[in-house]
């Protein structure tokens, strides 16, 4: 017996694909319905659907480059520490001396890739009309998928530690101010004051949170690397997931009219 009919054969094999591999178009949905990861892919797809010219490709050019922002992440957090005294000292070493500064510049335009690809799904899924019945759920689930894309370039902006970076934060968060009912300075924010409660204060008010200090500090950089290495990361790859799920159930990609 060849050592890969011993491994197809082994209990650790039959456990995780329980039927063998398609010989035949009759036995390929069994397959594919009784397999996790296969469960995935229709058993069958029209070829108009992912013509290139109709899909872009962009969805899968977005998750692509999700996959390598995740494990290049990941290795960056081996030599990057979100301190004052050392995130900057760290980035130079990441940029001229860590694997060349390749591993932090992949990591980067990989990001801003990612940006652009995400926005250039949306507009294909727009123009196509794929957001219409019964799609209109995972149109919401990818309008939020594009908001995180946003705030996970938004709080990796200000991992390097470097001029630029903390007025650019200083800046942007300063919008959070304006936030209708949440900021300090926005419009509602008085019908939260009431009763002698005041409830949304310079020191609670949505660009409070955001920084967790006046100002940007050190506690805005370590409320920023958790954001953008853990928190922010796990709720785009649940939505991912959703998102793929529901394209599954809705009937797959979307055809061309």
């Amino acid at each position: 017996m060849s050592l890969r009919d011993y491994i197809r054969n082994s209990q650790v094999w039959r456990s995780v694909f329980r039927h063998p591999a398609p010989k035949d178009r009759r036995n390929r949905a069994v397959v594919i319905l009784t397999n996790l990861i296969l469960h995935l892919h229709p058993v069958t797809i029209k070829q108009q659907a992912i013509a290139l010219s109709y899909t872009w490709c962009m969805g899968g050019i977005t998750f692509f480059l999700f996959i390598v922002e995740t494990i290049t992440g990941v290795l960056l957090m081996f030599y990057y520490r979100p301190t004052l005294e050392w995130a900057y000292q760290d980035m130079l070493a990441l940029r001229d001396a860590v694997s060349f500064g390749i591993l932090r510049e992949i990591h980067r335009w990989a990001g801003h890739a990612m940006v652009i690809t995400v926005m250039l799904h949306m507009y294909r899924v727009f123009l196509t009309g794929s957001y219409k019945p019964p799609r209109e759920f995972n149109w919401v689930i990818g309008v939020l998928l594009l908001v995180l894309t946003f705030l996970l370039s938004f709080t990796g902006y200000l991992l390097p530690w470097d001029q630029l970076a903390i007025w650019a934060i200083t800046v942007g968060s300063n919008m959070a101010r304006a936030t209708p009912f949440l900021g300090h300075e926005g419009p509602g924010f008085q019908l939260l004051n009431v009763g002698g409660f005041d409830l949304i204060t310079s020191t609670s008010d949505a660009r409070f949170v955001l920084l967790g200090a006046r100002s940007v500090g050190e506690e805005t950089l370590n409320r920023f690397y958790i954001l953008h290495c853990v928190g922010i990361p796990l709720i785009a790859a649940f939505l991912m997931g959703v998102h793929f799920w529901r394209v599954r159930k809705d009937g797959g990609i979307s055809q061309p009219l």
